[in-house]
């Protein structure tokens, strides 16, 4: 048994989502503690309450994506982060620094959060990251447009420098092009799946399953609302619903359940829903906002492997969602060819236990 330090980035569901799969697995040999903010606090305590007594989740200061009028706001978003260095990241590495040492920590592993990586390189502990973003840093983006390629170079140097100093680097995404000259030692795995969604019998109930953003404007929810079938949308919390949508309140169990249960799937373009619902064989159809490069990233790759389209959140239309839904036929065939090939968990808890094993007999 050893100890295992674990930080993710709290904006959205996805980093939270795929931690928590690991932690299910881990809990059953080690002592977890959890460092996260936001969303991703509020996912992992509700996902391991008291119950887990070898799992703890502490809530720490993070960088939150910043909207103006429903829309990403990129100028505000790198101030806050640069606010959040200045202010915040310091103290929190010395906090961290301290949990290491009083919590004899053997491994710490990073979900594209800052603050444990400098504080692990400290205390030499080693560091694995195991995260989504470094695909902008490891992977060959040729396939995408220049404007995304300019973007992914920009974003590059964020992801540079939130995650210095790893032991091993684990890219997760439910796209893999070839590694860039230099990050050949780079893993590629696919999504790591829970096993709710592993396990489930993919069924066609006959609704669309929505998963949106907290900052969706009203016209995207209203172009869903006619789209002919019924619609359960999460990410927006319970509230009344609006003709053929009904918003569901968070439950990550009961959303596995709909995702295996649904024709089809209109949603925010997170890596980590995509590849779930891929391996259920579920043909999607994405929104990603313009000013988010990852999900514009992660559309077109969706676009380029045959198992959905997307449109701009903004742009979306009554006309776009209907033609999606009366086309569903024409994915069949590349979803078929992926249907229970995503799962790359197994992968990365072998490198997990790789490294535990190491450091466990330096210590012996």
């Amino acid at each position: 048994m050893a100890t295992i330090a674990i930080s993710l980035c709290g904006e959205g569901r996805g980093h939270a989502t795929r931690i928590a799969t690991l932690i299910e697995h881990l809990e059953r040999r080690h002592d977890i503690r959890v460092y996260c903010s936001d969303d991703g606090y509020r996912f992992l305590r509700q996902r391991f309450p008291a119950g887990h007594p070898r799992v703890s989740v502490h809530e720490i200061p993070g960088i939150v994506f910043q909207y103006s009028g429903g829309r990403l706001d990129v100028p505000r978003s790198i101030r806050a982060g640069l606010e959040y260095q200045a202010r915040q990241l310091g103290p929190l590495v010395d906090w961290l620094i301290t949990e290491l040492e009083e919590n004899q920590v053997s491994l710490a592993i990073t979900d594209f959060e800052p603050a444990l990586p400098r504080a692990a390189a400290r205390q030499g502990v080693p560091l694995l990251s195991i995260d989504h973003q470094h695909f902008l840093l490891a992977y060959e983006l040729d396939a995408l447009p220049w404007t995304l390629r300019w973007n992914a170079w920009l974003m590059s140097h964020a992801v540079w420098m939130y995650v210095t100093g790893a032991a091993e680097t684990v890219v997760s995404a439910f796209f893999r092009p070839p590694l860039r000259r230099g990050w050949e030692h780079v893993q590629q795995v696919g999504p790591l799946l829970r096993q709710e969604i592993v396990q489930a019998e993919p069924t066609d109930g006959g609704f669309v399953l929505s998963y949106l953003r907290r900052h969706t404007p009203f016209h995207a929810i209203e172009t869903l609302a006619q789209c002919g079938l019924p619609v359960k949308v999460y990410g927006l919390g319970a509230r009344e619903p609006i003709g053929p949508l009904s918003f569901q309140p968070i439950d990550d169990r009961q959303f596995a359940a709909d995702l295996a249960g649904c024709r089809a799937v209109i949603s925010a373009a997170g890596n980590q829903l995509i590849g779930e619902a891929i391996h259920l064989g579920k043909p999607l159809l994405v929104l990603p906002e313009r000013a988010h490069g990852e999900q514009s990233m992660n559309s077109h790759f969706l676009r380029a492997m045959g198992c959905g389209d997307f449109v701009h959140l903004e742009d979306v239309t009554v006309g776009d969602v209907r033609r999606f839904l009366a086309d569903l036929d024409r994915y069949a065939a590349s979803l078929a060819n992926l249907v229970g090939t995503m799962d790359g968990t197994p992968r990365v808890l072998a490198i997990i236990e790789h490294w535990l094993s190491q450091r466990l007999s330096e210590a012996a």
